[in-house]
């Protein structure tokens, strides 16, 4: 399941940019799986940050990480042509900043990010306990 969706791209850049930005054939139209592709590819940058701290794929998507997804997607959009204007790039680097962040323990996500919990992966067993203060007694 993808992070963020074509619509949510188009609250961030006009139809027209998209066309420009994923149409190869000169077709006029968005062509989706361009744009799935750069969806894609940010989704893989979160979940390499995120995966040593999360349990990822994130499901449900909090808000947080659809906003990333859309703000690494859009740049990976455009630097397939010219390279991104200064602003997107911009948005693109307090992303990966705050990605870092994450990965480091320096952020966390929102409390709709479940944490991957150490006590989930670690299991404890042994033998029975042979000395305790019962039988130490008197020694």
């Amino acid at each position: 399941m993808a992070y963020c969706a074509q619509v949510d791209i188009l609250e961030q850049i006009s139809k027209v940019e998209l066309i420009q930005l994923s149409d190869d054939a000169n077709a006029g139209v968005v062509d989706e799986s361009v744009v799935t592709r750069g969806i894609a590819d940010a989704d893989a940058e979160i979940d390499g940050y995120c995966g040593n701290r999360y349990s990822v794929p994130f499901i449900p998507v909090p808000e947080l990480v659809r906003k990333l997804s859309v703000d690494i997607a859009v740049y990976n959009l455009y630097s397939r042509r010219q390279g991104a204007p200064e602003g997107r790039k911009e948005r693109y680097d307090a992303a990966v900043q705050f990605l870092r962040y994450v990965a480091d323990g320096k952020a966390v996500l929102p409390d709709d990010a479940v944490p991957e919990s150490v006590f989930d992966r670690v299991s404890l067993s042994g033998p029975a306990r042979v000395f305790s203060r019962e039988t130490l007694r008197g020694f």
